[in-house]
């Protein structure tokens, strides 16, 4: 039995970090959308070109080319167990791509779990966080650097991208929430919307979101 799982959740609810911890647990792959971009785009495959000639001109890529990487991907021998959806679906077309394509391979959704986080709480993780040039992360709140404002690893400045900002960070959750309400209702009139509390400690998370997992399976 294959185990296809959707995992939702604004900026800062920590989707990268559970998703990989899930994918650990279950034994399937992680595929994040961020990641299926990169690796298109380092390739030059045909979609990766696509891609870039949107990006290029400073407009979103389309649907059809995001679909077309997700197809592409799931088809791959790796998911014949199933997979961990991090940042796809972003939209009711792309939800529908999704379910078509499980069905082409004999597949569907066992789950979509939705990671709900205060705003408070939101904002309080993503404008804690900053980065050196090499791009190493650290967060005010949960791994501080052991020297203000320098990375422990190479010694350079931290700094904070400007979408941490606190007044970027709320419309990022806004227009995250106003993007992802047909989702939530879409997947809730399929009873498939799980909601895991997402202000609990990191290990209680990945709990509740295993336990919902485990259950959907022996739906």
């Amino acid at each position: 039995m294959s185990i296809f799982v959707v995992l939702l959740g604004p900026p800062g609810a920590g989707k990268g970090t559970q998703a990989a911890r899930l994918a650990q647990g279950l034994d399937v792959p992680h595929i994040s959308s961020g990641d299926l971009f990169r690796e298109h785009l380092q390739s030059e495959s045909d979609l990766g070109r696509e891609a870039r000639r949107f990006i290029n001109q400073g407009e979103l890529v389309p649907d059809d080319v995001t679909i077309g990487m997700l197809r592409e991907r799931l088809s791959r021998s790796d998911c014949g167990s199933g997979a961990i959806l991090d940042g796809f679906p972003r939209t009711l077309s792309q939800a529908q791509a999704l379910d078509e394509i499980l069905e082409g391979l004999g597949a569907n959704l066992k789950a979509v779990l939705y990671l709900h986080v205060s705003e408070g709480e939101l904002i309080g993780r993503l404008t804690g966080r900053w980065m050196c040039s090499q791009g190493h992360i650290y967060n005010l709140r949960f791994n501080p650097p052991q020297e203000e404002g320098i990375c422990d690893l190479d010694g350079t400045p931290l700094y904070q991208r400007d979408d941490d900002q606190e007044q970027t960070v709320r419309q990022r959750i806004q227009v995250y929430h106003k993007q992802t309400m047909p989702l939530v209702e879409y997947y809730t009139q399929r009873d498939l919307l799980v909601e895991i509390d997402g202000d609990q400690p990191i290990d209680a998370i990945t709990t509740a979101l295993m336990s919902a997992v485990n259950e959907s399976a022996d739906r």
